[in-house]
C-alpha cells in the first residue's frame, strides 16, 4: 500500500456512498409502492422476490449505471442495501432482465407520475414549463469494433422532455424511434405533460415554431406560448401568434429554456446517454427508468438541502437566544 494512501478518508467516503445508496432506495421505495404495483404478478410465482424489490433494483441499477452483471455483483457485497430491501437472497442477474421484458409500461409510466407528485400539492401549477428534445444512443457493439469495422452508429432514439424550470423536475417525456420533427413530439408531449401537471406558460426554440403549437398551447392548454420564429430574408410572417413573436418577444421568460438543456446533461452525465438493450421496447422502458431515477434523485437533492438550511436556522435561532 502506498504511504499517501489516506485509509481514514477512503473509509469516509464508502460511508457517504452507502448513506446515499440507502437513501436512494428508501425514496424508490416509497415511489414503487405508492403505485399499487401487485407483490407478485401471477398466484403461480415462486415468490422468491416481490415486484417492489425487483423493480427497486432495476432503478437503483440505473441510478449507479451499472451493468446486470457488475451490478448484481456489487449488491452481493451490500449489506445495509439488502437489508434495506430485506432480501434474503440476491436475485441472478436474468431474473432482473427477464422482470423488465415482463413488467407492462404502464407502471413505468405510473412510477413517474408519482415522482412527479413528491414535488407538488394537488393545486400548484408550474409558472414556466421548458420543452427539448436530444438523443439517446442506441448500441450495443464496443467503439473498438465499430472503428475496427468501420462503421460508426449512429442511430439513436429520439427523446423529448417537459422540465419545471423553478424545480428542475420532469414532468413528462416521450421517445420515437428514429428521427421525428420536433412538432410532432411536442403535440403529444404538451398534452401529456399538462395532465400531469398544469402549466402557466411553455418555452421552446426555433424547432418548434408553428402555429398550430401556438394554438394547442393557448386555445386547448389555456397557457402562454414564448416560442422564436424561424424567418428568412424578405418572408411573410404567417399566423396570428407567430406575427406576436416577431412584434413583442418575451425576452424575460424565454432564457429559462436553457434549464431542459441543464437537465439532459445532468441525464446523460450521471445516467448515461447510451441505452444497454437491444429491443426497442425495453429500450423505451430503459428511458422510463432514467426519468424515474433522476425525479427520485432531485428530490433527494431537495431533501437533503431542507434539513441542511432548517439545521442552521435552528442553530443561528439558539445563539441568538443564548446570546
Amino acid at each position: 500500500m502506498s504511504p499517501y494512501f489516506d485509509v481514514s478518508s477512503s473509509k469516509e467516503t464508502n460511508k457517504k456512498s452507502t448513506s446515499r445508496s440507502i437513501r436512494f432506495i428508501q425514496g424508490a421505495i416509497s415511489v414503487v409502492k405508492s403505485t399499487h404495483l401487485k407483490p407478485y404478478s401471477c398466484k403461480f410465482s415462486k415468490k422468491t422476490y416481490t415486484q417492489y424489490q425487483l423493480l427497486v433494483l432495476i432503478l437503483f441499477k440505473d441510478y449507479r449505471n451499472q451493468h446486470y452483471r457488475e451490478f448484481i455483483d456489487d449488491v452481493g457485497d451490500m449489506e445495509g442495501v439488502q437489508e434495506t430491501l430485506d432480501l434474503s437472497v440476491v436475485p441472478h442477474f436474468t431474473t432482473l432482465q427477464k422482470f423488465l421484458h415482463r413488467l407492462k409500461s404502464l407502471y413505468l409510466r405510473i412510477t413517474f407520475k408519482k415522482t412527479v407528485d413528491l414535488f407538488y400539492s394537488n393545486d400548484d401549477v408550474i409558472p414556466i414549463t421548458a420543452i427539448d428534445s436530444s438523443g439517446f444512443t442506441s448500441g450495443y457493439c464496443s467503439h473498438y469494433f465499430s472503428e475496427r469495422t468501420g462503421k460508426i452508429r449512429k442511430h439513436f432514439l429520439k427523446t423529448s422532455i417537459s422540465v419545471d424550470t423553478d424545480e428542475g423536475v420532469i414532468t413528462g417525456y416521450l421517445v420515437s424511434n428514429g428521427r421525428v420533427h420536433d412538432t410532432r413530439h411536442a403535440k403529444k408531449l404538451l398534452r401529456q405533460c399538462h395532465k400531469i401537471r398544469k402549466s402557466e406558460c411553455y418555452v421552446m426554440d426555433k424547432g418548434y415554431d408553428s402555429e398550430n403549437i401556438h394554438q394547442l398551447i393557448r386555445y386547448d392548454l389555456h397557457a402562454h406560448s414564448v416560442i422564436p420564429i424561424r424567418s428568412w430574408k424578405n418572408e411573410i410572417i404567417s399566423g396570428k401568434y407567430r406575427q406576436e413573436m416577431a412584434r413583442q418577444f418575451d425576452s424575460t421568460r424565454y432564457p429559462k429554456r436553457q434549464i431542459v438543456e441543464t437537465k439532459f446533461s445532468v441525464l446523460k452525465r450521471k445516467f448515461s446517454g447510451d441505452l444497454k438493450a437491444r429491443i426497442f421496447l425495453i429500450q423505451m422502458k430503459e428511458i422510463a427508468g432514467k426519468m424515474i431515477v433522476c425525479n427520485i434523485h432531485r428530490y433527494l437533492q431537495f431533501f437533503i438541502l431542507k434539513v441542511f438550511y432548517r439545521a442552521n436556522f435552528f442553530v443561528i435561532i439558539i445563539t441568538l437566544s443564548g446570546n
